[in-house]
């Protein structure tokens, strides 16, 4: 097995095991990522529409 596979599959395994011990943080952690990428979508199409 080569590093880069070794390496994603202890990725992976260190997030599942993270969910499973803490799921309430995980959740926690998914939303905030996700309210960032909102906050980030919605800057962008404010931007766009100030071009026109």
């Amino acid at each position: 097995m080569n590093g880069k596979r070794l390496i994603a599959w202890l990725l992976l395994a260190f997030i599942v095991f993270f969910i499973v011990t803490q799921p309430d943080t995980s959740a926690d952690m998914v939303r905030s990522a996700f309210r960032g990428l909102s906050n980030a979508a919605s800057a962008f199409a404010n931007f766009v529409t100030q071009l026109v």
